[in-house]
């Protein structure tokens, strides 16, 4: 089977079947029968541009009627009936605000997409034949995205030898050889559930420690993952270990009321070991699931945060053992190879297990993603996609290659249907 069949039966045709699952779960109803259209938003009906039927009035009257016949029925047979009638009519609420994974590498990926598949075609067009030249210039479209030069060399001479193995000569051809190698790329000898997702503590809180420079969106970064956490029913509390930065407290602080958790701080300039030692303290009081515990960001005297990071880490190791469980340094995508260099002093300083890729959705130079993961061997964990709350997931590698070939996929899938008519 071609890769983009794979990513087009993964992404895109998961997201149609869950339309239609969706249109499947519409309330049944004779206003309904009649009507235009159908808004799983607002839970409306509309003929001729007037509503005709409301899920929240068809809940009141069932509510109405579960309370009339409470009399001649057991309140929990009731409840079940009430409840299994309120399941037909409703819309998983992760279909309506969150939207599926593919979207939203989609979306995110727009600007890097839109320069990298823009000049991914020019280059095809120019080309009939896949020669020297050609791959030249793949190699100069390919840096100009971030993915790193010493990537690049590699890909391109993985490239040259899978055209020659399948005996390719159409350039169109390569498009799908190009996002296939980039995934393996990215994986290397690693099985994905090596690299993806954040690692978790069987016996006790799991602890999640926070490390980047100012500026990145660590805070935002913590709130959004806090938010994440509690809305799949973790218990959560953090640390506001960043005692230096002015406003610092007082923005993890609103973010923790915000999300719902708790947060542990001290005043202004305390010893920020002692806050991680106190939120220690507190999560396994109150039985916590996760700590999520922030670091001050300054590189202007790079020894004292290093030795202030080294120290933190000592008392995470000491309270709990094998934590943290996750070092995450917080890199903004915008800034490129800069945020290379961030990631090489950090994990100079502590282990870093897992990059978060902030911004990613406000960059053209989306493969930054690819030169981190190949030349540090750091994974990347997750990544912002946009500003709401929701827009931090989780990184998937296919994804991401399908965020960044989208239209290719698409374009790949109506050749082929038109082959098989």
């Amino acid at each position: 089977m071609s890769f983009f069949k794979k990513l087009k039966d993964r992404f895109v045709k998961g997201e149609e079947d869950q339309q239609e699952s969706t249109i499947q779960e519409e309330p049944q109803n004779e206003s309904l029968e009649e009507a235009d259209s159908f808004n799983p938003y607002t839970g409306e009906a509309y003929k001729d541009g007037e509503v005709v039927y409301s899920k929240a009035e068809e809940e009141e009257r069932l509510r109405k009627e579960a309370l009339e016949e409470s009399e001649e029925k057991s309140l929990e047979g009731e409840t079940e009936e009430y409840e299994d009638k309120l399941d037909r009519l409703s819309v998983p609420p992760e279909q309506i605000e969150e939207g599926s994974i593919a979207s939203k590498f989609k979306k995110g990926l727009e600007k890097t997409r839109t320069s990298f598949s823009t000049k991914i075609n020019d280059l095809v067009a120019k080309y009939r034949t896949v020669d020297e030249d050609f791959f030249e210039e793949l190699e100069e479209i390919l840096i100009s995205a971030d993915v790193g030069v010493n990537t690049v060399m590699e890909m391109i001479d993985e490239l040259e030898m899978e055209v020659k193995r399948r005996n390719i000569k159409d350039t169109s051809q390569v498009k799908e050889v190009i996002s296939e190698k980039l995934v393996e790329i990215y994986y290397g000898n690693d099985e994905a559930e090596e690299v993806e997702g954040l690692k978790e503590n069987p016996d006790g809180p799991t602890v999640y420690l926070f490390v980047g420079v100012n500026g990145v969106g660590k805070t935002t970064t913590i709130g959004k993952l806090a938010h994440r956490l509690k809305s799949e029913g973790k218990k959560v509390t953090l640390a506001a270990g960043d005692t230096f930065r002015a406003g610092a407290i007082e923005q993890l602080d609103a973010w923790g009321e915000r999300a719902g958790v708790n947060v542990i701080k001290h005043s202004a300039g305390s010893d920020p070991a002692a806050v991680i030692y106190d939120g220690i303290q507190s999560a396994k009081s109150r039985n916590a699931d996760v700590l999520i515990c922030d670091t001050a960001g300054r590189l202007q005297n790079k020894v004292n945060l290093m030795n202030e990071l080294s120290k933190v880490k000592r008392v995470i190791e000491r309270e709990i053992p094998n934590a943290p469980h996750e070092v995450l340094l917080v890199l903004d995508a915008t800034t490129g190879q800069n945020a290379m260099s961030q990631a090489k002093t950090f994990s100079e300083a502590t282990d870093v297990s897992g990059i978060v890729l902030t911004k990613l959705d406000g960059t053209a130079k989306g493969g930054i993603v690819l030169a981190i993961r190949k030349e540090l061997s750091i994974p990347v964990k997750l990544v912002g996609l946009g500003e709401k709350v929701t827009d931090l997931e989780p990184f998937d590698a296919h994804a991401f290659v399908y965020g960044l070939f989208a239209d290719m996929v698409e374009e790949f899938d109506e050749e082929e249907e038109e082959n098989q008519a």
